[in-house]
């Protein structure tokens, strides 16, 4: 194992300082760390105005200087896991759990868990490093505010076989973690996007669907869950093979504590970058057979060699007989790199430019998501789990218009920000 894997795995560079070091204490176990003052929060605000308590600690915290820049000793934050751990936030190097992780070469899982586990912290490899739990049981699913571990299972799964769907109506228990938005205006109610149940707690969705010129058409105040048919309240039933009705346990109806755009998103450009948001529910809803979380994405797929690739998506968007749905539709669709999704938008609009932070899925006729399907979960089957890999952005005006793929916010880009931004 070398140092130079280290870097890579966490997509950061060090910073090498001249100056030289002195040692920092010890606390609670941790060593403090000598840094440049403004790469230390709690120190650095102290700077502002300093009281002479501010004063006195800064010169106890002095540790050297980088050029004309002070360097103190900071204490390591305390920070949480994806998992809902307490943890400190330090060097990957400090430890020992995660460090026996990493071997060349490294596995894809292994990369993504690490990356999940960045924070701020004063080295550059910094990762929240918690006590590891022991394993959970298999069939028991507690539902809380973090997204679930997909190696308890308790993500990702529905109770239905019938995965290819083709704008056709779903089973009644697939895709439990869809959600619908309930937006308000003049004392009314209405759906108008959708999103992804990522735990107990939160939903994702597209930031468009909270910001912007939506809120001239309502404001989000509910998340929908456990839902099939919107036009009518209570269980749904359908008919099952063999006879007799399968029936769901009626709709949950959750009011939004808060809703949290991403910062970098610009809701008039057209570019529609940083389209992704999470919803924190206003309590923490109790798994069922059609309440379930779906799972994070594992690893960036797009970089694979792609032969071919089917993704899924699902939702009350319009169909080819109707401008919306009642009842919950799903489609396949084939993944479309960024060159062969970018070409035909430019042709109507020319500075628009794909980034990395985009995926495209789609271009076939008739195939797409649609009106009220923005916000929605573009999903990817990874053996028999699902994993929540974009979020419904954009598309052409005319649904499903052949070589037209639709652009969906690339979740796996954002999963720092998702972990940094979930709390209990």
């Amino acid at each position: 194992m070398t140092p130079k894997l280290i870097i890579s795995v966490l997509l950061v560079s060090y910073s090498c300082f001249v100056a030289a070091q002195t040692e920092c204490p010890i606390k609670n176990g941790v060593k403090e760390s000598c840094v440049d003052i403004f790469k230390c929060d709690s120190m650095a605000t102290r700077q502002q105005n300093p009281t002479t308590e501010d004063t006195a600690i800064l010169r106890q915290a002095h540790c050297g200087w980088n050029g004309s820049t002070q360097k103190v000793c900071c204490p390591s934050p305390s920070c949480r896991t994806p998992d809902g751990s307490v943890g400190i936030c330090k060097a990957v190097t400090s430890c020992p759990h995660l460090l026996r992780m990493i071997s060349e070469p490294l596995l894809d899982s292994t990369r993504q868990r690490l990356q999940s586990l960045r924070c701020e912290g004063p080295d550059a490899s910094s990762v929240c490093c918690s006590t590891p739990k022991p394993p959970t049981t298999r069939n028991k699913c507690v539902s809380t505010a973090f997204p679930p571990d997909p190696s308890t299972e308790c993500c990702g799964k529905d109770g239905s076989s019938n995965r290819i769907t083709n704008g056709e109506t779903t089973a009644i228990d697939q895709y439990p973690w869809l959600a619908a938005i309930e937006y308000t205006k003049n004392e009314t109610i209405s759906l108008h996007c959708g999103g992804a149940l990522i735990s107990g707690r939160y939903v994702v969705t597209a930031a468009h669907c909270v910001v912007g010129e939506i809120l001239n058409i309502g404001i989000p105040v509910n998340v929908r869950l456990g839902e099939y048919d919107t036009s009518k309240s209570g269980p749904d039933c359908v008919e099952v093979e063999g006879g007799g009705t399968d029936c769901t346990d009626g709709e949950v109806i959750v009011p939004i504590e808060t809703t949290i755009p991403h910062p970098e998103y610009k809701p008039l450009t057209l570019l529609r970058r940083h389209d992704i948001a999470l919803i924190r529910l206003d309590r923490v809803v109790e798994y069922t057979a059609f309440i379930r979380p779906i799972c994070l994405p594992s690893i960036d797929f797009t970089e694979a060699p792609l032969d071919q690739v089917d993704l899924f998506t699902a939702g009350w968007g319009a169909s080819a007989t109707q401008r919306m749905s009642n009842v919950k539709l799903a489609v396949t669709l084939p993944y479309v790199s960024y060159q062969n999704c970018e070409a035909p938008y430019k042709r109507i609009v020319r500075r628009l430019q794909l980034w990395d932070g985009q995926i495209c899925a789609g271009g076939v006729n008739g195939k797409d998501t649609c009106n009220r399907d923005s916000g929605g979960p573009l999903q990817r089957a990874n053996g028999k789990l699902m994993e929540l890999v974009g979020v419904v952005s954009f598309g052409h005006i005319h649904c499903g218009t052949e070589n037209f793929a639709g652009v969906y916010s690339k979740v796996y880009k954002y999963l720092p920000w998702i972990f940094q931004h979930i709390v209990e």
